[in-house]
């Protein structure tokens, strides 16, 4: 593990970030924070607002601001969003300053796991299926480069997925 304690937990949208991080901040004894929740809390606003208003590339600026932020602190679990990955800046701010680990899951989970989600502006379209298999082509290849570690999530339940985050962390600070 780094020098700060961080874990960084990066993944499409229904891999678990938020469930597995809660728990596993839980049993590392380290602060869990929600990037999504988090930009919501301090706007006011839910994440599809700040989509409607402000269209993705705002919501992003607004997420790059608190990553650089976030990141920066000390034994902090983070659940990043699903499109954090996407600017090159959130990407060298994650890899720098924490262990990043990388929620790995079949479109078919996530797609089970979000499809009456309405908090989830990107897949507010005809065919939301479709829409996850295109965003998991553009943005695997993203969460591999920064991941220390890769888990696959969905196959197994969340308590088996933090035990298996917990042992490999162990194997990388051994």
């Amino acid at each position: 593990m780094s020098k700060t304690g961080n874990i960084f937990l990066v993944g499409l949208m229904g891999a678990g970030k938020t469930t597995i991080g809660k728990l596993l901040a839980k049993r590392l004894h380290k602060t869990f924070i929600d990037c999504d929740h988090e930009l919501e809390h301090r706007t006011g606003v839910k994440i599809p607002l700040i989509f409607e208003l402000e269209g993705e590339a705002g919501f992003r600026e607004r997420e790059v601001a608190l990553i650089q932020e976030l990141s920066q602190r000390e034994d902090v679990v983070l659940a990043t969003g699903g499109g954090a990955v996407l600017r090159p800046e959130n990407r060298a701010a994650l890899a720098q300053n924490g262990t990043v680990v990388y929620l790995n899951a079949r479109v078919e989970d996530l797609y089970a796991r979000t499809k009456h989600d309405k908090n989830r502006p990107l897949l507010q379209t005809a065919n939301p299926k479709a829409k996850l298999d295109e965003l998991y082509r553009q943005r695997d290849p993203l969460y591999r480069e920064i991941a220390d570690i890769i888990i696959t999530s969905g196959q197994h339940n969340v308590h088996h997925a933090v035990r298996e985050v917990e042992r490999r962390l162990s194997e990388t600070s051994a």
